[in-house]
């Protein structure tokens, strides 16, 4: 017996388990828009980058692509700052902060160029993080001031594909001192700045310490910038000052490294940088 009732479309004849398909056709307009959709999609894929290859899009007849409008707005910036980037370029490293003009533009482009390359590591406040520097203090390993800052910015450290990069390497006394050895420098490092774990070691660390690591630390240990040796009396610590984080730097030592920026940055770059970085608080 049939459903059917009265008024129903007519069927397009199909039926499933009894179920019936209406014939309804979408109306005119939308199919004539859906046509068009097809229509622009064809057009589009041929006159703009659309059907991806195995390096690369298709381009377009037209050549056009959003990545090709940045690089000719960064292409324009570019020319525009091309006259105060030769100034920046040529200008002596200690001269740009007494030049307004000039200074203003190279803590701003060097703003920029920090919070892209450098803010992964050292934080976008410059304040750092355990085994990265911050850079707002005054407590630099191989100088503050906006020469030293250059260099090691150019050239990175321990970076062995530069050989100007700034070198240093702590041994790993575990190799050659015993862990009692060990817990009696660093309990006499620490009595440098606060309070030791174990105030009975300082007395046979302090022997230890100058037989061992006076040499590069200095024997007030207020470590030496020609090595890039930490300054062990002013509490602040790029890894840590607790006793376990002491133990595992004396016995396994540190070997951290920055890369070597000058193939990445252009010379205004890095003079840009190096003088946001300067001026940050910690800069001398």
């Amino acid at each position: 017996m049939s459903n059917k009732q009265k008024g129903d479309p007519e069927t397009t004849g199909h039926s499933w388990d009894g179920i019936e398909e209406f014939n309804n056709p979408m109306p005119r307009w939308w199919l004539w828009t859906f046509y068009a959709t097809i229509i622009w999609a064809i057009g589009y894929s041929i006159a703009y980058p659309a059907w991806p290859m195995v390096n690369r899009a298709t381009e377009g007849v037209l050549g056009w692509s959003t990545r090709g409008e940045v690089a000719k707005e960064i292409a324009a910036v570019n020319e525009a700052n091309e006259a105060i980037n030769a100034r920046l370029e040529s200008s002596e490293l200690s001269d740009i902060s007494s030049d307004p003009d000039l200074n203003n533009y190279a803590v701003q482009a060097g703003g920029a160029v920090f919070r892209t390359w450098c803010a992964q590591c050292h934080g976008s406040g410059a304040a750092g993080a355990p085994g990265y520097p911050n850079l707002l203090d005054d407590d630099w390993l191989w100088g503050g001031d906006i020469e030293s800052i250059y260099t090691t910015v150019r050239h990175g450290i321990r970076n062995e594909e530069d050989p100007d990069a700034r070198w240093s390497q702590m041994p790993s006394f575990g190799e050659f001192l015993d862990k009692e050895e060990i817990e009696q420098v660093v309990n006499y490092v620490m009595s440098l700045t606060g309070t030791p774990q174990d105030p009975s070691q300082v007395d046979a660390g302090r022997e230890v310490y100058m037989d061992n690591c006076a040499a590069c630390h200095m024997e007030d240990a207020t470590g030496d910038r020609m090595q890039g040796a930490p300054n062990l009396g002013n509490a602040i610590w790029l890894y840590g000052g607790d006793y376990d984080t002491l133990m595992e730097t004396v016995t396994y030592s540190r070997f951290g490294v920055m890369p070597s920026w000058e193939e990445r940055l252009t010379e205004a770059q890095i003079r840009a940088v190096s003088t946001y970085v300067h001026q940050l608080g910690g800069g001398e």
